[in-house]
């Protein structure tokens, strides 16, 4: 799984940073990860040097196998938080898109011979 992440001008994207967060995002998605090729974060404080509510935002693009990327966005007060949602928003995700291709190879493989030569034709 390859992580990349992308600082907004007003943070610093020191090497300490990136670390740190390439750290907590692949233990948070090591459940996962056969399944990620590319984890792409996108850090941003939208209110610059001001303070305010919920001005930090992380976005999450990741790409699944042999699907299109999901993308999750969370807003809170600091960074740490605003990556903490965005992973249990992606995970959370993830695990509804892995239970759904499961479901339907079980569903496929518990069909009768004949009803999935019928469905074929």
């Amino acid at each position: 799984m390859n992580i990349q992440i992308n600082t907004g001008h007003n943070i610093q994207g020191n090497e300490a940073l990136i670390s740190k967060f390439s750290n907590i995002i692949e233990s948070s998605l090591s459940r996962v990860s056969d399944h990620i090729s590319k984890v792409e974060v996108h850090l941003k404080d939208e209110d610059g040097d001001k303070k305010g509510k919920n001005d930090k935002r992380c976005m999450i693009e990741a790409h699944l196998e042999g699907r299109k990327p999901i993308v999750v966005t969370e807003h809170a007060d600091t960074l740490n938080m605003a990556l903490d949602g965005a992973i249990d928003k992606l995970i959370g995700m993830i695990d509804t898109i892995l239970g759904r291709q499961r479901d339907q190879r079980n569903n496929k493989s518990e069909q009768p011979e004949s009803e999935l030569k019928n469905s074929a034709e």
